[in-house]
């Protein structure tokens, strides 16, 4: 891969602007035709995204205000990995903060680059199995979250007839319909 006439040589970087969730960082490199240029992404640590499914195989979903597109999402529980977290702890611990629902066992579905084009960001997307509610959410002071439960069936046809705004749901729901 290194001798590949595609790949672009990174001669510096350095972040340009910081803020809680994720740095814009600026790279100095050299295209594959010589011109030397700068490149400006979204650096953010890896998340998860978790399809939490009941005993009774409905969705554990959360409605969540986005201030970037201005409205509440329906989505999944999701969230950045701390520090060297497994990204199953992690899992179990965004699950537990966001909707206070436990996962007996927790399995990896997929790993994307969402947004390779634009960020360096990795979603590790898992399916958690047999959750129940146990305890009190611990949201983030920056996290506006209610929980809801939804048909299983129902979930997928948001996703099917496009109800479904949120692209990370989307794709874990779809990867575990095409997998399961």
């Amino acid at each position: 891969m290194t001798d590949d006439p595609l790949r672009w040589e990174t001669s510096g970087s350095e972040i340009d602007y910081a803020c809680p969730g994720f740095d814009v960082r600026r790279d100095d490199v050299r295209l594959p035709d010589g011109t030397e240029t700068e490149y400006h992404y979204v650096d953010e640590s890896p998340a998860v995204v978790i399809l939490p499914l009941t005993p009774d195989g409905d969705v554990v979903v959360i409605e969540e205000w986005r201030q970037a597109v201005d409205r509440i999402n329906r989505g999944l529980p999701a969230g950045s990995m701390e520090g060297d977290e497994d990204r199953t702890v992690a899992a179990h611990r965004e699950l537990r903060e966001e909707t206070g629902y436990e996962a007996d066992r927790i399995e990896h579905l997929l790993t994307t680059e969402p947004s390779n084009g634009i960020a360096n960001s990795v979603h590790h997307h898992l399916v958690a199995s047999d959750c129940e509610p146990t305890a009190e959410q611990e949201l983030d002071d920056n996290e506006s979250i209610r929980v809801d439960t939804v048909g299983y069936n129902e979930y997928l046809d948001s996703v099917v007839n496009d109800d479904l705004d949120d692209g990370r749901s989307a794709l874990t729901v779809m990867h575990y319909e095409l997998t399961h």
